[in-house]
């Protein structure tokens, strides 16, 4: 199921907040590292400033918007709207200094912070910069993304912005550049959206919902993921017995338990279902952090020989 994930450009990790998120883009990333891939992990939070949970999960020591080396084979920056800005201007006008002049402009810089649509064209464009940038030999500096989406709407309206700024700017640089982007978003050959949930009815309910949006936005979900699937170790007529136990013995803590694996069943069977990708559970690990993220890329990690020949040419 994920080996044709390593094959897009780019791997966008969509979900809610709690889902476990930022530690399945953190393991995607160090698994496509340790198979011999050149990774760039990205973070499109929605504050630019202090801390970062995906950071610390891959043991990056600066997050900020400039690309750091992590490790070999991953890299890490954090998306950042003004660098995105200043890429435009660099690109749009004739010499870097008058880029570097206008942006010094305390009116332009007001403007291009006045607004959340001008601050998510900021975000993709540093986004596909990066994504466009190619080494002497015309390979990819970096031929795979994983990109931790926020958990809010910003993730959305992320992906929504480039049809509402081409309905106002079809042509221009702006318009150029925003339907490079589209095109990009919503090619399956080159982007994949991974939706992740927990197997609890409230956070598929959620997961249905924000897939009913990327299939508007015509964005291609390539795999949903349910993290922290209890083990179910059970056949049904070991399940049949335990439940007349129980109800023969009143109350115990082994109802909880049962309680919570068929929960975490149905919804996996209702995900599975209402979806048009393929589902992948991640089992419950007694380990968080960075150990997690090992844990869970040791599983991830494509065969060395399926991921080197991939990095080739524009």
């Amino acid at each position: 199921m994920l080996e044709a994930l390593w094959e897009r450009r780019a791997l966008l990790v969509s979900g809610k907040g709690g889902v476990g998120k930022t530690t399945l883009a953190a393991a995607l990333a160090v698994a496509a590292a340790r198979s011999g891939r050149t990774v760039l992990l990205a973070e499109l939070a929605p504050e630019e400033e202090g801390p970062s949970p995906l950071a610390r999960r891959v043991g990056a020591r600066e997050a900020g918007p400039r690309v750091t080396r992590v490790r070999p084979g991953l890299h890490f920056v954090r998306l950042s709207a003004a660098e995105g800005h200043r890429r435009f201007l660099e690109r749009a006008l004739p010499a870097r200094w008058l880029a570097d002049a206008a942006l010094r402009t305390r009116a332009l810089r007001r403007f291009l912070e006045a607004g959340p649509a001008l601050r998510e064209m900021g975000l993709m464009y540093q986004m596909l910069a990066l994504l466009r940038l190619t080494r002497p030999d015309g390979r990819f500096v970096h031929p795979l993304a994983v990109v931790d989406l926020p958990a809010t709407g910003h993730a959305l309206a992320l992906a929504a912005l480039p049809q509402r700024v081409l309905s106002l700017m079809p042509g221009g640089p702006i318009g150029r550049d925003v339907r490079e982007g589209l095109d990009f978003l919503q090619d399956p050959a080159r982007t994949a959206v991974v939706l992740t949930s927990l197997p609890e009815p409230l956070p598929v309910s959620e997961a249905l919902t924000v897939a009913a949006e990327l299939r508007r936005l015509e964005l291609p979900l390539s795999v949903a993921v349910l993290n922290r699937m209890p083990e179910d170790p059970f056949t049904p007529e070991s399940r049949a017995a335990l439940r007349r136990l129980l109800a023969a013995h009143g109350p115990h803590q082994g109802s909880h338990a049962l309680a919570r694996i068929e929960r975490a069943r149905a919804a996996s069977a209702r995900l599975s279902r209402a979806l048009r990708a393929p589902l992948l559970t991640l089992p419950e690990l007694p380990v968080t952090g960075p150990a997690l993220v090992d844990a869970l890329a040791a599983g991830f990690a494509p065969r060395a020989e399926e991921a080197l020949p991939r990095e080739a040419l524009p």
